[in-house]
């Protein structure tokens, strides 16, 4: 099975065109951060070109900037083509069936302008706050700290 899902933020804005049958297609690339630092303490990403093709391509086009996180489903594809110079060349793409936007434009646009989430209008419930409201969700069990795993 050659299935792919990528969580990431994309490095420019999407690139929209027409093929010359008139397929719509858009093509970004998206950086997705590794699950450790390296030696120096720094987090490294991995970068992953995404092809996707019809009302999809459209959508992206129209919606995604730069910066803006995504979830990307789709397929790996590695093709080949002879370059000018008459060597091989090999590309590795992700051939998206579809995306999802993880964070909403408005929400996008104002965490661009600000560090903090009170600035930008989001409200943040402090300690004392959020343990003296009563909960709706009682039945459910006793609350996870933030320090606790989750066990999935």
């Amino acid at each position: 099975m050659n299935k792919v899902f990528l969580l990431g933020r994309l490095t420019k804005d999407p690139e929209v065109r027409y093929t010359t049958s008139g397929k719509i297609v858009a093509q970004f690339t998206i950086a997705v951060d590794r699950p450790y630092t390296n030696a120096e303490g720094q987090k490294e990403a991995d970068f992953f070109p995404i092809v996707i093709w019809g009302k999809s391509a459209e959508t992206a086009g129209n919606s995604l900037t730069k910066g803006q996180r995504v979830l990307v489903e789709g397929r790996v594809q590695i093709r080949s083509y002879d370059a000018k110079d008459g060597t091989k060349r090999w590309i590795t793409e992700v051939i998206a069936d579809r995306f999802e936007f993880i964070e909403r434009r408005d929400q996008w646009d104002r965490n661009r302008v600000y560090d903090k989430p009170a600035e930008a209008g989001f409200p943040v419930a402090t300690p004392s706050v959020a343990a003296a409201a009563p909960s709706e969700m009682s039945s459910f069990g006793t609350a996870v700290s933030d320090d606790d795993k989750i066990p999935f």
